[in-house]
């Protein structure tokens, strides 16, 4: 076979694994080529991309994976997400890989479903689930056309990787299960997401630095676009962090749309990494509140930084820029420094957002998740891990009350922000619980006391 090969296979009942992975070897090992998926039905177990292999899912293909965590112990990946680690279709150190439609990749996230937790929102997921995608260390990957659904964990993680392209992808996974990311970037150099549409329960389109099993950041995340995509998220539809054990830098959001979401935008640093030179432009969103077992509620914009583990304090947040946003939020636009690593150089311009009172008032909180208490929720205060834990007051950890209200824009902890041409229209007269100062900025005095300064 030559590098332009092209292998065809039918679908067949039963489980196509040996078949689907020997094709992918043998066109590896002559040179590579595109493994084409016909119509129907192809059931498999873990599959591992090698390098110069596209596997293309034609019209009418789908692929299903079988719906069982056991059945990809021979697809184990390095990075342990959500103490899962295994996907249904891993790559490593591979290059010139590729994932092409326009067939389906269907998941089968209700069999990882164990039961639901109205009181906070979601569903109960089962303690370990595999990923959909998970490629480690591969350069010039491809990812185009296909559409994946019901995604039982995060949807496409991509680790340490370089030149990566993701392109007209369409995820749509339960709007209520956790963990269900729609696309990650972690560790990632020289990456481009385009013209994708993405509903999930949790992030829609996610940038991190996780940690390696040396217990040290797997490396920097920089040089990445993201345009013209249209996400619904009930955790933040366009995101950094909150894994940042490394850098993060030369960061662009562009032309895209965020319906049906809690946050819209946001840049939460945890663990170490400084995160740098990040523009959102020309975006428009739509936040609804959510219930507490979410993290955040409406707001537009949220930038925070908090010290998760003491021994090892958040990384700063420096030269933000979010301009020409557009759209309404039933929360408000925070800007929150709770280390002393601090939010440098904000720029916030040409912003026209419409603050109306949601049906639930939980945005009359602002929400500092995760913190440490989130690492391991103890018995008697319930909760999930990275998820919710309550305390003693039965309250959720980390939500904390707006000084005198919800203000429409709430600012802690920053040095250096610029305002220009913000406009955000507020109903009259103001719900209870609200704010009547618009913009809300909290300093410290000289002897570390609260101050206001309006």
């Amino acid at each position: 076979m030559s590098a332009t090969s092209l292998v065809s296979i039918e679908a067949l009942d039963g489980d196509n694994t040996p078949r689907l992975q020997v094709a992918i070897d043998d066109l590896s090992a002559s040179g590579g080529g595109r493994l084409e998926l016909l119509a129907g039905i192809h059931i498999c177990r873990g599959l591992r991309l090698r390098s110069g292999v596209d596997l293309h899912l034609t019209a009418g293909a789908i692929l299903r994976p079988v719906p069982d965590y056991a059945a990809y112990a021979h697809t184990t990946v390095s990075v342990i997400a959500e103490k899962s680690d295994r996907g249904m279709i891993v790559a490593k150190g591979a290059r010139r890989i590729g994932l092409t439609g326009p067939g389906r990749i269907e998941a089968g996230c209700e069999s990882f479903i164990i039961g639901d937790d109205e009181t906070v929102g979601t569903f109960i997921p089962a303690e370990f689930r595999p990923r959909v995608i998970v490629f480690e260390s591969c350069d010039e990957v491809e990812i185009s056309a296909v559409h994946i659904s019901r995604s039982p964990m995060w949807t496409l993680h991509f680790v340490d990787c370089t030149d990566v392209a993701v392109r007209n992808v369409t995820i749509e996974n339960d709007r209520r299960l956790p963990n269900t990311d729609g696309i990650v970037l972690d560790a990632c150099r020289g990456a481009v997401i385009e013209d994708c549409t993405i509903s999930t329960a949790d992030d829609g389109i996610c940038l991190k630095t996780s940690i390696g099993p040396q217990g040290v950041a797997i490396g920097r995340c920089e040089n990445i676009l993201i345009r013209r995509c249209s996400v619904q998220s009930l955790s933040c539809a366009l995101k950094i962090g909150t894994e940042t054990h490394g850098d993060v830098t030369n960061v662009v959001f562009e032309d895209c749309s965020v319906s049906s979401s809690n946050r819209a935008l946001g840049i939460f640093s945890r663990d170490g990494g400084r995160i740098s030179n990040v523009r959102f432009s020309r975006i428009a969103v739509e936040c609804r509140e959510t219930l507490d077992g979410f993290w955040g509620s409406g707001e537009a914009l949220t930038v925070n930084v908090v010290d998760r583990v003491a021994e090892r304090p958040a990384g700063a947040i420096e030269n933000l820029i979010v301009e020409d946003i557009t759209g309404r939020m039933e929360g408000a636009i925070t800007v929150i420094s709770a280390s002393s690593a601090g939010i440098r150089n904000a720029s916030l311009a040409r912003i026209g957002i419409d603050q109306r009172p949601g049906e639930l008032g939980t945005a009359q909180s602002y929400d500092l998740r995760p913190t440490n208490a989130d690492l391991a929720p103890k018995a008697d205060g319930g909760g999930r891990a990275n998820a919710w834990t309550r305390g003693a007051d039965g309250r959720v950890i980390g939500l904390r009350d707006y000084p005198g209200g919800m203000p429409a824009v709430y600012v802690a902890g920053v040095t250096g922000i610029l305002m220009n041409e913000v406009r955000i229209t507020r109903p009259t007269p103001l719900p209870q619980g609200w704010n009547a100062i618009d913009v809300v900025f909290e300093t410290a005095a000289p002897d570390g006391s609260g101050a206001w300064q309006n």
